[in-house]
């Protein structure tokens, strides 16, 4: 029988539920924005509302590529290339780029989800989950991004909420 997953992204618990209907078949720790929840570009906030998974991006990537404007960069993430750059926003493993749905609230304008490049993606292993510390990004562990990843599909309904 085939699933139809919907995901639940709760800032406040730093949690993602991967949910079937009602069901919660999977709960992760995440790291939201750092400057709390928003929508204005440039912000550097975790967008709320209604969202879909526009694209997916590394399915064949390794674990710890990097990831820069979504392309693979042909590194492997390494605390020595931290060292060599050390103001990079370190996007890695997988990418699940979301798309606003709603109009003027995180859809079109200067509130664009989709534009603003707000990304479900892997981080480093050091990077603490449970914790906002993102530009605007959910980060999650490598090895959880690569299990949802594999779960979802394009199109895949996401929603981020405060509680």
């Amino acid at each position: 029988m085939k699933k139809y997953y919907h995901i639940e992204i709760n800032i406040n618990e730093q949690k993602l539920r991967l949910c079937n209907g009602k069901k919660i078949e999977k709960e992760y720790p995440v790291s939201t924005a750092k400057n709390g929840a928003g929508e204005l570009i440039d912000s550097e906030c975790t967008p709320r509302g209604e969202h879909i998974i526009a694209e997916k991006i590394g399915a064949d990537c390794l674990p710890n590529t990097v990831f820069v404007e979504r392309l693979p960069t042909g590194e492997i993430y390494s605390p020595e290339l931290r060292k060599h750059f050390p103001d990079r926003d370190w996007i890695l493993t997988r990418i699940l780029w979301l798309k606003g749905e709603e109009p003027g609230c995180n859809q079109g304008g200067d509130v664009d989800s989709h534009e603003r490049f707000i990304y479900i993606h892997g981080s480093p292993d050091d990077v603490q989950m449970g914790k906002p510390g993102s530009r605007g990004c959910i980060r999650m562990c490598n090895r959880d991004v690569i299990e949802l990843f594999d779960k979802v599909i394009a199109g895949t309904r996401v929603v981020v909420f405060e509680k």
